[in-house]
C-alpha cells in the first residue's frame, strides 16, 4: 500500500497478538487464523509487533514471518496496516525498519532507544536515522507511560520540526490542557490514545487508538469508534462503562498482582472469545490463568454488551 499521511491514520486499529504453545513457540497455524479473521471484519487498520504483540521476544526469523503474513492478508483484503519495527537495540530496530520497508506498510512503528533515556537532540538523531531507513514511509512513535522518558507536547513539536516523516504517535493522552498544547505542538501528527479513553480523546482532538478495547473484541471496538462519529454522547456513555470494567476488573492484575500489560491484553482476548489467541505469554513474563477469563466474561457482557456482542 502507499505510505499514509498523518490525516489518513485514524480510528480503531487492532493489534496482532501471538498464540504461544506450551513449548514457548509461536503457533503460526493459529496466528494465521487470527490474521485472516482480523483482516476480514472491517477494522480501520491492523498493526504488528506492539507491546501486546510481544515484539521484545521475537527472533528476526519470527519477525519476518509475522510481517509477511500480515502484509499479505491485509493487501488481499485492502486493509491498512502498520509494521512494528521496535526493538530495545536501536541497531536492531534499524534492521527491522529496513525489512519492514519491503512490505510497503502504511507506516512503521518505532520506539526511542530504550536503555538510557534520550535527550532532545539524541531523540531527534535517533528518529532521523530511523526515518532515513524507512525510505519515505512515515514513522509512528510509541511513547507509552512505561517509556524511559515520557515526552511532553513541546518535545513533539521539536521532533516533528526536525523529522517531518514523524506522522503518528501512541501516547497515554492527558487532561484538557494537554490536548490544547498538542493542538499547538503536534500539528501534522496523528495522535493515538489508549483504547478505553478513545471517546474522550476523540472529543478533544485525538485521531484514534491502537486499541486495548480491540483486544477484548475488535468488531465491538470498531462499532464503538463508528458510533463516536455519529453519536458522540452515546459513545462517551459507553466509555464510562468500559473504563469501569478496566479499572475494577483488569487493572488489578497489574496494580495488585504484578502482571504486565500485555498479559492483560491477552486475557481480554480470551474474555472476548473472538479468536484462539490464548492467555499464554512468552518467557519470561507470567501468564494470567484462563479461568480468570471465565469469571470475567459474564461481567463484561453485562457491563459493556455494546463491545462484547458479535
Amino acid at each position: 500500500m502507499k505510505p499514509m499521511a498523518a490525516d489518513e491514520i485514524v480510528g480503531n486499529w487492532g493489534t496482532l497478538m501471538l498464540p504461544v504453545n506450551e513449548d514457548d513457540r509461536i503457533d503460526f497455524i493459529r496466528l494465521e487464523q487470527v490474521v485472516n479473521y482480523m483482516a476480514g471484519i472491517g477494522l480501520n487498520g491492523i498493526y504488528t509487533n506492539g507491546t501486546a504483540g510481544e515484539f521484545y521476544t521475537q527472533s528476526e526469523e519470527e519477525y519476518i514471518r509475522i510481517s509477511e503474513l500480515v502484509a499479505d492478508r491485509c493487501e488481499r483484503n485492502g486493509v491498512p496496516f502498520q509494521i512494528g519495527a521496535s526493538h530495545m537495540s536501536p541497531q536492531l530496530s534499524l534492521e527491522r525498519i529496513k525489512r519492514a520497508v519491503t512490505y510497503r506498510p502504511g507506516a512503521i512503528q518505532v520506539i526511542l532507544s530504550d536503555w538510557f533515556p534520550l535527550k532532545d537532540d539524541e531523540a531527534i538523531n535517533c528518529l532521523l536515522r530511523m526515518a532515513e531507513a524507512a525510505d519515505g514511509i512515515g514513522l509512528v512513535l510509541y511513547n507509552p507511560p512505561h517509556a524511559k522518558r515520557v515526552l511532553v507536547p513541546e518535545v513533539y513539536g521539536k521532533l516533528k520540526q526536525a523529522v517531518p516523516n514523524l506522522v503518528g504517535i501512541k501516547v497515554a493522552g492527558g487532561d484538557a490542557s494537554w490536548y490544547e498544547a498538542m493542538k499547538v505542538y503536534a500539528e501534522g501528527i496523528s495522535i493515538f490514545v489508549p483504547g478505553h479513553y478513545l471517546a474522550t480523546g476523540y472529543s478533544q482532538g485525538a485521531h484514534g487508538a491502537y486499541s486495548n478495547v480491540a483486544c477484548l473484541n475488535p468488531q465491538g471496538a470498531q462499532r464503538w469508534y463508528d458510533l463516536m462519529i455519529s453519536d458522540l454522547p452515546r459513545a462517551l456513555e459507553i466509555e464510562k462503562r468500559i473504563q469501569r470494567f478496566m479499572v475494577e476488573y483488569i487493572a488489578p492484575f497489574i496494580t495488585e498482582q504484578g502482571y504486565c500489560n500485555a498479559a492483560c491484553d491477552k486475557l481480554m482476548s480470551v474474555v472476548g472469545g473472538w479468536a484462539d489467541v490464548g492467555s499464554r505469554m512468552r518467557w519470561p513474563y507470567r501468564s494470567i490463568p484462563e479461568f480468570e477469563a471465565e469469571r470475567l466474561r459474564p461481567i463484561a457482557y453485562e457491563l459493556i454488551p455494546e463491545i462484547m456482542k458479535a
